[in-house]
Parts: structure tokens; sequence; C-alpha cells
């Protein structure tokens, strides 16, 4: 089974953008970890009937009513998890792997950072990145496959604007190169 992880989407629209329209349509699941922002670009996620999520800490009042704070899952025999907040910082991750074994699951996906992390110890930790609002990185996803309780996770690349940092900062390598 495919899933695509994204998180940190903070968008307004009713519709889903045309980039994602086009990745969305390879997956059987969508795993949103938090912070859609809106009620509507929930709805346009939830339209797909592939989705799975849970509320983050922006997300409007109706949504954080309607959706968990924490979910819990199973596909083809994996448990995974599914929080926004949890991570204190991307560096140190024991909160997060203690809170997936609290949880019972054997993948812990989460949001709230922005940018992509992917952790294996006894646990798998993804940080899907944002798709449209990235902090550190570029637009990014994240595809995990699931056959035969086998795993394996890819960062997918997603056209659009990458954090300011990361545009100065390849600029500077531009210029350094000129």
């Amino acid at each position: 089974m495919k899933l695509l992880l994204i998180s940190d989407t903070h968008l307004e629209t009713e519709n889903i953008p045309q980039y994602l329209t086009g990745i969305i349509k390879d997956y059987d699941l969508i795993v949103h970890a938090g912070d859609f922002s809106s009620m509507a670009f929930y709805r346009a996620l939830e339209s797909t009937g592939k989705l799975r999520a849970v509320h983050g800490n922006t997300d409007v009042k109706e949504l954080q009513e309607l959706l968990p704070e924490k979910l819990v899952f199973e596909v083809e025999g994996i448990k995974i998890g599914v929080v926004h907040e949890g991570a204190l910082s991307i560096v140190d991750t024991t909160p997060l792997r203690y809170l997936a074994l609290e949880m019972g699951v054997d993948v812990l996906v989460f949001g709230h950072l922005h940018r992509p992390l992917i952790e294996k110890t006894d646990v798998l930790l993804i940080c899907p990145g944002s798709p449209t609002k990235p902090r550190m990185s570029d637009p990014c996803a994240v595809e995990l496959l699931i056959n035969k309780g086998s795993l394996s996770t890819n960062i997918i690349e997603i056209t659009g604007q990458s954090c300011s940092y990361i545009d100065f900062s390849r600029k500077l390598d531009r210029d350094k190169e000129a």
C-alpha cells in the first residue's frame, strides 16, 4: 500500500493545488499530520476519500473539535500513529520515540517542524515536512510504502517555493560561482 504523508499545509483554498493533485492520485491513503488551517482545505482533501488526519495547533476551532489530537490506525499489520506536535527539536527525537512506544505504534508520523525527518530505531519516526510552507527545506512530502510487513520511505520533492533561507543560501552559492 502507498501512503502519502503531508503536514503543515496552512492553506485557505477550497481546491487542492494542481501540484498536489497530480501526486495524490498515485496513493492509496493521504495521512495529514495537522495544520490544514482551514475547513475548506480539509474538506478538499477529505473529498478524495483517502484522508486520515489529526488537527494541528493553528487549525480553526471547528477542525480542532472534528479531528483528534492523536490517531492510530493499521495498514497491513503495521500500526501507524499520527500527531501534530511532539517534536521539541529536530535534533533530539527521544520524546517522539517515547510517544510512539506509549501509543503502541510501529510508525509515528508528526508535523509542526515544516521540514522532513525520517529516523529509524525500534520505531520509525517521520516528519513529512511541508509541501506548501517549508522551513529550512524545499517543499516536500514523504512516501511510505508498506508491502507484506516491510516498510520503505522516500522524500518526495514538490514543485513550489522553498523557504526564504534556502533561496538566500542558493543565491550566495550562485554568487560565489560567478
